[in-house]
């Protein structure tokens, strides 16, 4: 099996040339522009796609219980809140890194404009979430009403967008997949 560097060989001839006039795009015309598999994986799983799961929930759970603390009263609840804005944070961080390392490192991915896209959300998203925490830190209590509730819907609406578009680079253009599945 060839390397992540050799081009596969292929046993087709080449494409013709287009006709006079026809747009061509030419991007998907580079050698390596298909080549969109996870460099950083654990037995074939990638990393980024294992991590984000976590600040995605726990910017839902920042969520919850800002809205319980806000119908309770209950501290619990915004010291709750403290907790999973810094988790969503600190996982987002992790996932971000490791989401980073695959936009640079694999030229499949970095080509295309859509990678740039959900990475520039995705910072934005990391602003947010630290943003959150940091407001947080302070006194969770007090933070909880107004700001803290809304920075965490704010949050949660990035997290949703944010999602949405990463998945739609693995099911739409099958960025970070394997394509050789897990050899069973």
């Amino acid at each position: 099996m060839p390397d992540a560097d050799t081009p596969a060989p292929t046993d087709a001839a080449p494409a013709p040339a287009p006709a006079p006039g026809t747009l061509v795009d030419p991007i998907s015309a580079k050698p390596h522009f298909h080549r969109t598999e996870s460099r950083i994986a654990i037995a074939g799983h990638p990393i980024h796609a294992m991590l984000v799961s976590f600040p995605i929930a726990m910017t839902v759970c920042t969520l919850g219980a800002d809205v319980f603390y806000w119908w309770t009263g209950d501290a619990f609840w915004a010291r709750a809140a403290l907790w999973g804005s810094g988790m969503a944070f600190l996982f987002g961080v992790a996932a971000g890194l490791s989401g980073t390392v695959e936009l640079l490192f694999v030229r499949g991915i970095r080509v295309r404009a859509e990678s740039w896209t959900h990475f520039v959300i995705a910072v934005m998203l990391l602003s947010l979430l630290g943003a959150n925490w940091g407001w947080r830190l302070q006194g969770p209590v007090e933070a909880v009403l107004p700001h803290g509730l809304l920075l965490s819907l704010l949050a949660v609406a990035f997290t949703a967008f944010t999602g949405w578009h990463g998945g739609k680079l693995v099911f739409h253009y099958q960025i970070g997949v394997s394509s050789t599945g897990s050899g069973r």
